[in-house]
């Protein structure tokens, strides 16, 4: 038996895949679609691209040549406050167009349906929750750091298949295959930051960057840096884009050389010897980071488990076997029952090249 879709539903599909062309540029903005339809048929179609460009709906009307009398379909609903941009839902008011459907509220609690209640004042037929759920998936950063204050933490780890990130030495590259790490690229493009810890940086070097054959938004490089360790001549220091520190230390020195070099320095308090992680979080949150892509070894991704604090993890898991002398995947000392065993749900399996890669989340 064949489902039916209704129109509305048929229409929103369309807005949410237009959204997805947003996926890597709208940061610190969410990802929004719109398609107009009059008679039947689609008439313009838009995206929001860039903080401070155009609205999706502003973009679709752009392309509309007679937007009178038509019916817009939207991932989120229509803003209607003053921001870079003018308010979308008076945009709408002044087109003319007769009903608007919207996927979701505006997740922010202080304007939320406010924008749906001002179209209908003006005599617009409005309608909301279309594909809330698949328009929800777009913006889980977004969503959640308007709500909370608090961005969308997705944690990534590799390892083999008994379970080892890296042989004792610490040697680690290729525990995946190619297409495993330019999945883990485009993940990288599409989030607000990459973080990691001190330790990995004065390891391996890193250049945290998105290295995508398309256009992105580089995502921020965030390191947690509890005594300020961090050496100005570190390679991620050196590209372009922003660079967050975060440490206890006051050293005024040190926090000097490395913000004439460009890099931002944040100091939060300490906890257990360690930069405190929830206090970590919140100023991520301020700093307008929607998602947050963590690319850390065992003993911060440990920390962060421990505490709770990681929305999704991403595993992808070779085939290869490092034998068991090899680096666990997360450190959580004081584990010693199965009583105390950290237990996370299974959303999604999939093969990527030679591996899986397994989407989790805390339970």
């Amino acid at each position: 038996m064949t489902s039916v879709w209704h129109p509305d539903e048929f229409y929103m599909a369309r807005a949410i895949q237009l959204a997805h062309n947003g996926m890597y540029t709208t940061q610190p903005n969410p990802r929004v679609g719109c398609v107009l339809v009059k008679e039947g048929a689609i008439i313009a179609e838009g995206w929001h691209a860039r903080a401070g460009e155009g609205h999706a709906e502003v973009e679709a009307l752009k392309r509309a040549q007679s937007p009178e009398g038509a019916t817009v379909y939207v991932t989120l609903e229509p803003c209607s406050h003053h921001g870079r941009t003018p308010p979308c839902c008076e945009a709408l008011v002044k087109a003319g167009v007769v009903r608007v459907v919207a996927a979701m509220q505006d997740p922010n609690p202080l304007v939320s349906g406010r924008g749906l209640t001002r179209l209908n004042d003006a005599g617009i037929d409005v309608r909301c929750g279309v594909l809330q759920n698949e328009a929800m998936k777009l913006n889980p950063g977004f969503i959640k750091r308007m709500q909370t204050g608090l961005p969308f933490i997705r944690g990534k780890l590799a390892m083999s298949l008994d379970g080892r990130t890296a042989m004792a030495s610490g040697e680690s590259k290729w525990i995946t295959s190619d297409q495993s790490r330019a999945d883990v690229h485009r993940y990288r493009a599409r989030s607000s930051a990459i973080l990691t810890g001190i330790n990995t940086v004065l390891a391996d070097d890193p250049a945290l960057n998105a290295r995508v054959e398309f256009e992105t938004l580089q995502p921020a490089r965030v390191v947690l840096d509890t005594r300020l360790r961090m050496p100005p001549t570190a390679r991620l220091l050196t590209l372009p884009g922003r660079n967050v520190i975060v440490t206890c230390s006051q050293d005024r020195s040190e926090i000097d050389t490395l913000q004439q070099i460009g890099a931002e320095v944040y100091c939060v308090a300490e906890r257990n010897g360690k930069v405190d992680l929830s206090a970590v979080m919140d100023l991520l949150g301020r700093l307008q980071f929607n998602e947050i892509f963590i690319e850390a070894g065992p003993t911060l991704s440990g920390a962060l488990l421990a505490e709770n604090l990681v929305d999704e993890w991403l595993i992808y898991m070779s085939t290869n076997v490092l034998g068991d002398e090899g680096r666990g995947l997360f450190r959580l000392p004081g584990l010693e029952k199965m009583a105390d065993k950290k237990h996370l749900s299974l959303c999604d399996i999939r093969q990527i090249g030679s591996d899986l890669r397994l989407t989790l989340k805390p339970t």
